[in-house]
């Protein structure tokens, strides 16, 4: 509690993740669909699962109690692994998807927390929070298993219930190939932002050592 930014910040993040859910969840019980399908559905999104880790480092940050999980939360290498999916996800929305709709009320709330002010909150805590100097490049391999991991799912996912998250993942409309193409564009991006971080990295720690 001596840095209450912290807290509030660990807030925002569960406020939009609980705001996404409701809406979610709501639209699913006025369809008299399934809710555990809702929930599924929403825990499919990239965006919803790196926004989670982002409420859940903050929330160890400022909340947590000595704990191996706590040290694991806050080390550097999935801090800072957490900030480079974190500022893709803002990235990739702004460039390929903003365009394709346009929220009202609760949802441009959400969608604006969850794209928009958590990468900026997060980046801020990552500047001021995490200790320089303890990157190294072999980390950017580390950090890839996420979206790779992510990617294979949401393809399995998808042949298997013909729906897909992102429309630049959509096999059945662009084929395998093109859907190839795009997560390799989308890898590249991330690489960019890992190399960009332990470059940046590297620069403070020896400024501070």
């Amino acid at each position: 509690m001596q840095r209450p930014w912290l807290s509030l910040a660990a807030c925002l993040g569960w406020v939009g993740l609980s705001i996404q859910l409701y809406l979610v969840l709501i639209a699913r019980w006025q369809e008299q669909a399934s809710l555990i399908g809702g929930l599924v559905n929403l825990f499919g999104y990239f965006t919803v699962l790196t926004n989670t880790l982002v409420a859940t480092v903050l929330s160890q940050a400022a909340f947590g109690r000595e704990s191996a999980a706590r040290r694991w939360f806050l080390s550097p290498l999935v801090s800072s692994g957490v900030a480079v999916s974190i500022v893709l996800v803002a990235l990739a929305y702004s460039l390929l998807l903003r365009h394709l709709w346009q929220p009202q009320g609760w949802q441009w709330l959400a969608d604006e927390l969850l794209h928009d002010v958590m990468p900026l909150v997060f980046v801020l805590y990552w500047c001021i929070e995490v200790p320089k100097g303890h990157l190294r490049l072999w980390h950017l391999g580390a950090w890839s298993l996420y979206p790779l991991v992510y990617f294979l799912f949401a393809l399995w996912r998808g042949h298997e219930i013909g729906v897909y998250p992102y429309p630049f993942i959509d096999v059945a409309s662009l084929g395998y190939g093109q859907v190839l193409l795009n997560a390799l564009g989308v890898l590249a991006g991330f690489w960019g932002i890992g190399l960009l971080v332990i470059g940046v990295d590297r620069w403070w720690g020896r400024r501070v050592s």
